[in-house]
C-alpha cells in the first residue's frame, strides 16, 4: 500500500504543483474570534456580530455571469468563530420581501424557495469543499463535493435558522467543528464563497466572480483567514436505532424487528470511520422493476443510506456498484441442476443477508485521498426436500463473503485527480473469487483548458479450480473545454475477458471504439434566451476480438431556456447497420451475430417554468428503420401542481410502443430462436408530499409499470446476421409490477428521526396479452396483495455531548 501511495506522489510532482488557486485576485478577509456565541434565531442582533468584518459585493453567477448585483438586492455576509464552531450570518436585501417564495420540502431537497449557501474548503484545495444551505423556508441541506460533484446524500448534524424582515430575509447558522474535517494547525485560512438564489428573478449571486467560461465552480472561492487556536474535537457520532415490521401476503402475517446502530468516528483530523452494525433496510424505497428482455441485467439505483453516503472515492473508475452486497445469491453450481428425481427446493432464499460493513475515507494535506471499504454477507443455503423420504438437505447457494475496496487519489492543482482503485471478492469455499484493479486519471493544463481522461483496468476471476482468468480495458480521450466551446477525441477497448461484475456492472466486452464529439455554448444571456447550446457526437464501432466493424453512430443535439424560463431541447440521432453480438447470447468470441437494420431516432421535449404552480415536463420520440417493418415510438408527460407552499402532486406518464421488434427467445440443439414481436409498455407514476413543517412531512410514491409482449412469428439466427422462419410456439407475456409507498417523516431533533411507512405491492407475470388497461388492472387486483408496515426510530448522540454531562 505504501509503495503505491508514493508512486501516485512522484508521478504528481512531475506533472504539476500542488494547490494555487486560479483566481489571482481573490478576495480575502480576515475572522473575528468570539467570546459568546450568537444566539441561532435569524435577528442577527447579537453582541458577537457588531466587530465582524463585513463580505459583500456580490455579483451575478447566472443567467448574466459577472455582473454586479444590484443594491436593493445586495447581501452582507460575516464570519465569526469560537472554540466549538464558526458562525455564519448573512442580510439579504429584497425590496418585495412578501413575495419571497417559501415552499416548504424536507431536509436535503429542494423547493421553490430562495436560498443561501455557503461552501468551506478548510483545505483551499478547489475541489473539495463541504456545503451547507439554509432556504427561505428554514429547510436545511447539506453536501460534500469532489470535483465539482455535489453528494448530498452525506449529511452533517448543524444548526440554522432564517427569517423574513421587512428588508428581506437574513440568515444564521453554526457549523460545529465535527461537521467538518480541517488540519490541526495554530493558525488557519479556509477558502469559502456564498451564494444567494433568488427563484423569484431566476438568478443566483455570489461573493466571489466564477468565471463560468472556463474551470470548476470551485476553483474561484475567497480567502477568510484568522481562524487561530481551533482544534479539531473528537468526531464521535452514534445512531442508534430499533424498527419493527409486519408483512401480510395471501393471508399470511409475519413479524420482525432489528436493533442495531451506526457509527461515525473520526481516526484523526482528516478520516473518518463509518459502520453499520445489524444492518436494516427494510424502509428503501421500491425498485423501478421493468421487463427485461435483452441479454444485459437491470441496473437499478442504489437506496440504502450506507451506500449512498460519503461514496465518491470508491465509485471512481466505476468498479463499485453497491447493490452486488445483499443481492440475489449466486448460484454459482446451479443447485437445481444437482436435485434427484424425487427431490424439490421448498425454500430457495432471494436475498443475501449483508451483516456488517465499514468504509474509511479522507484526504491529506497534500490532497491524498484514502478510502477503504469492507463488507461482509452470510453463507445463504438453499432448502431441498426428498418427496420420497421425507427428509430435507441444504446446499449452499451463496458462501460467506466479503467485499473489499482499496483507493489512493492524488488531486493537484485544482483540476486533476490520478487514482488508484482496487476491488475484491472473497468467497469461501470452492466458489469462485474475483479482483479488479484499476487506474484512473484526469488531467487538465493549469489553465483548465486542455484535458486527458482515461483510465485502465485489469480484472482476474480464480474459479473452483484456482484457474485465473484475466482481461484488461483502456479508455482515454484528449479534449478542450474553455469559452464557448468543446471537444473530445478518444479511444477506448475491452477485451474478451475484462469482467468487474462480482462488485461492479458491465454491458458488454470484447468491443472498441474511436469517439468524438463537440459542442457549442453560450456564456451570456441573450435578449430572448437564458442560454442555449449545441452539441455533436459521432462513433465508430468495432470487435476487439476479431477487429471486426460492428457499427456506426452519430447524432446532433440542442437545447435553450427563454427569458420566461421555458426549456426545450431534441435529438437527431443516425445508426448503421450493427452486428450485435450480445443479443444472441453465445458468446462474443463465438462469432455468431444478430444483424440489426439501419436506424434513425428523433426525438424532443420541453419543461414549463418550475416557479409557476402548474409545471409541465414532456417528451417524444420516434424511431424508423431502413428496409424493415420495425418502427417505435414513445412518449412521456409528467404535470406537477403545487396547491399551497405545503402540498404538491406530481404524475408522470410513460408509453412505449414497438412494433416488429426482434430479439433473442431460445435455443436448441442446432438453432438459436427469434422472435418477432409488438409490444407496448406503461409506467404511471404518482408522487405526492404534504409539509407539516421542514421537519415533519407526510409522503406518496406510487408506480404500476405495464408491459405487454405478443409475437407474431419465429426465426432461426443464420450465420449472416439474418433470419428465417421456423415453426417454434412462445407464449406471450403480460407483466404487472405495482408499488404504492406511503411515508410519516418527524425529525424531532438534530439528526434524530421516527419514520413510519407502509407498503402495497403486488406482482404478475403471466402470458394473458392483448387486454386493453382496463382489463388488465382487473386482472391485475386479482393477484395476491403484499402489505407492509415499518416504524423506525433513529436517535443522534453525539460523543461531546455525553462527554460534558458527565
Amino acid at each position: 500500500m505504501f509503495k503505491k501511495i508514493i508512486i501516485l506522489k512522484l508521478l504528481v510532482l512531475t506533472i504539476g504543483s500542488f494547490y494555487a488557486q486560479n483566481n489571482q485576485n481573490r478576495k480575502t478577509v480576515t475572522t473575528t474570534r468570539v467570546s459568546k456565541a450568537p444566539k441561532i434565531d435569524g435577528l442577527l442582533n447579537d453582541d458577537a456580530w457588531k466587530n465582524a468584518q463585513l463580505l459583500t459585493n456580490f455579483v451575478i453567477f447566472r443567467p448574466e455571469n459577472g455582473v454586479p448585483v444590484k443594491d436593493e438586492y445586495q447581501t452582507t455576509v460575516k464570519v465569526i468563530y469560537d472554540d466549538d464552531a464558526v458562525y455564519i450570518s448573512a442580510e439579504m436585501l429584497d425590496p418585495d420581501p412578501e413575495n419571497i417564495p417559501q415552499e416548504f420540502a424536507v431536509r436535503d431537497n429542494f423547493s421553490q424557495a430562495d436560498f443561501f449557501l455557503v461552501t468551506i474548503n478548510p483545505n483551499d484545495d478547489g475541489q473539495n469543499p463541504f456545503e451547507f444551505v439554509v432556504q427561505s423556508t428554514g429547510n436545511q441541506a447539506d453536501s460534500k463535493v469532489s470535483n465539482g460533484n455535489e453528494d448530498f446524500n452525506w449529511s452533517a448534524v448543524w444548526e440554522s435558522a432564517a427569517k423574513i424582515t421587512n428588508k428581506g430575509w437574513n440568515v444564521e447558522i453554526k457549523l460545529p467543528y465535527r461537521t467538518i474535517r480541517f488540519a490541526n494547525r495554530p493558525v488557519q485560512s479556509w477558502g469559502f464563497n456564498f451564494h444567494r438564489r433568488l427563484e423569484r428573478l431566476n438568478e443566483q449571486h455570489t461573493w466571489t466572480h466564477i468565471d463560468n467560461s472556463v474551470g470548476r465552480w470551485t476553483q474561484y472561492d475567497g480567502l477568510v483567514e484568522g481562524f487561530t487556536n481551533i482544534k479539531p474535537p473528537t468526531r464521535l457520532n452514534l445512531y442508534p436505532y430499533a424498527s419493527a415490521t409486519s408483512i401480510v401476503f395471501d393471508g399470511e402475517t409475519t413479524y420482525d424487528y432489528s436493533v442495531g446502530m451506526d457509527l461515525k468516528y473520526g481516526i484523526t483530523e482528516n478520516f473518518t470511520l463509518d459502520a453499520t452494525l445489524i444492518p436494516d433496510f427494510s424502509q428503501v424505497g421500491f425498485d423501478n422493476v421493468e421487463l427485461n428482455l435483452g441479454p444485459f441485467e437491470q441496473q437499478f439505483t442504489e437506496q440504502r443510506q450506507f451506500f449512498t453516503e460519503g461514496t465518491e472515492l470508491f465509485n471512481i473508475a466505476n468498479l463499485f456498484y453497491s447493490r452486488r452486497i445483499g443481492a440475489a445469491p449466486i448460484d454459482q453450481f446451479n443447485v437445481a441442476s444437482t436435485l434427484s428425481k424425487d427431490e424439490e427446493i421448498i425454500d430457495y432464499p432471494s436475498k443475501v443477508t449483508m451483516l456488517n460493513a465499514v468504509k474509511i475515507s479522507g484526504r491529506t494535506k497534500k490532497g491524498l485521498g484514502i478510502g477503504f471499504f469492507n463488507a461482509i454477507t452470510e453463507t445463504t443455503k438453499a432448502t431441498i426436500k426428498n418427496n420420497t423420504t421425507e427428509q430435507t438437505r441444504q446446499e449452499v447457494i451463496n458462501p460467506f463473503t466479503n467485499y473489499n475496496i482499496l483507493v489512493l487519489d492524488q488531486q493537484f492543482n485544482q483540476n486533476s485527480t490520478v487514482s488508484l482503485i482496487n476491488t475484491n471478492v472473497t468467497r469461501d469455499g470452492r466458489f469462485r473469487d474475483a479482483n479488479v484493479t484499476a487506474l484512473d486519471w484526469h488531467i487538465e493544463t493549469k489553465d483548465s483548458k486542455y484535458n486527458a481522461d482515461g483510465s485502465f483496468r485489469m480484472s482476474t476471476i480464480s474459479d473452483d479450480a484456482n484457474n485465473p482468468n484475466m482481461g484488461y480495458t483502456f479508455d482515454n480521450s484528449f479534449g478542450y473545454n474553455s469559452g464557448n466551446w468543446n471537444w473530445e477525441l478518444g479511444y477506448n477497448f475491452t477485451n474478451k475477458d475484462f469482467n468487474p461484475n462480482d462488485l461492479g456492472i458491465q454491458f458488454g466486452n470484447n468491443q472498441q471504439s474511436i469517439y468524438g464529439s463537440a459542442g457549442w455554448r453560450t456564456l451570456q444571456p441573450t435578449k430572448n434566451f437564458n442560454r442555449y447550446n449545441f452539441n455533436f457526437y459521432n462513433q465508430a464501432n468495432f470487435q476487439h476480438f476479431s477487429g471486426a466493424f460492428t457499427g456506426y453512430n452519430t447524432g446532433l443535439g440542442a437545447s435553450a431556456q427563454t427569458r420566461k424560463r421555458f426549456t426545450f431541447g431534441g435529438n437527431l440521432n443516425y445508426g448503421s447497420e450493427r452486428r450485435d453480438y450480445f443479443e444472441p447470447r453465445q458468446g462474443t468470441t463465438s462469432g455468431v451475430y444478430f444483424l440489426r437494420p439501419e436506424r434513425l431516432n428523433v426525438n424532443t421535449w420541453i419543461s414549463t417554468n418550475s416557479q409557476k404552480k402548474l409545471e409541465i415536463n414532456a417528451d417524444i420520440y420516434y424511431n424508423a428503420y431502413t428496409n424493415h417493418p420495425q418502427k417505435g415510438y414513445g412518449f412521456s408527460l409528467s404535470p406537477r401542481y403545487r396547491f399551497t407552499n405545503q402540498f404538491s402532486l406530481q404524475y408522470s406518464l410513460r408509453f412505449n410502443k414497438r412494433f416488429n421488434d426482434q430479439g433473442f427467445v431460445n435455443q436448441d440443439d442446432s438453432n438459436v430462436i427469434f422472435g418477432q414481436r409488438d409490444r407496448k409498455d406503461y409506467s404511471n407514476n404518482i408522487s405526492g408530499k404534504y409539509n407539516f413543517s421542514t421537519n415533519s412531512s407526510l409522503s406518496l410514491s406510487f408506480r404500476h409499470y405495464w408491459s405487454d409482449v405478443a409475437y407474431n412469428g419465429f426465426y432461426n439466427l443464420n450465420s449472416d446476421g439474418t433470419l428465417s422462419e421456423n415453426n417454434y410456439i412462445e407464449n406471450d407475456v403480460n407483466f404487472n409490477s405495482w408499488n404504492l409507498d406511503l411515508n410519516y417523516f418527524w425529525q424531532f431533533a438534530p439528526g434524530s428521526q421516527l419514520i413510519v411507512f407502509y407498503r402495497n405491492s403486488i406482482f404478475d407475470n403471466n402470458s394473458n396479452s392483448g387486454l386493453n388497461f382496463y382489463e388488465n388492472l382487473e386482472n391485475l387486483f386479482k393477484q395476491p396483495n403484499q402489505h407492509t408496515f415499518s416504524v423506525r426510530f433513529v436517535y443522534f448522540i453525539d460523543y461531546k455531548s455525553i462527554k460534558n454531562i458527565f
